[in-house]
């Protein structure tokens, strides 16, 4: 994946936080799908605010090695893989 590419959450995503904890709902129609619930840890929310601010994937990088003090090597691997599996489960969409 290179570092330049930017993502965005698709339009039928909602992200809400409850009790500490952001959750991702697809909505089909004016239904949500709740078979389809996704919840995120703190790196994988922390990651979810800057695709949904349409963040450069460099940046994004960058802020996790900065907020979460982690080698960027471990941060490139689990940023590759979380975008890896939004994009499997149709969370986001490329833009650039």
């Amino acid at each position: 994946m290179s570092n330049n590419k930017v993502y965005r959450k698709k339009d039928e995503i909602v992200a809400r936080k409850i009790a500490d904890e952001t959750i991702l709902v697809p909505i089909r129609g004016k239904l949500a799908d709740m078979q389809r619930i996704f919840s995120l840890n703190p790196v994988a929310e922390f990651i979810w605010a800057h695709i949904e601010k349409e963040t450069p994937v460099e940046k994004i990088l960058n802020l996790v090695i900065h907020e979460f003090d982690v080698e960027e090597k471990k941060a490139k691997e689990d940023l590759v893989a979380l975008i890896d599996d939004f994009l499997t489960e149709n969370l986001i969409e490329q833009v650039a």
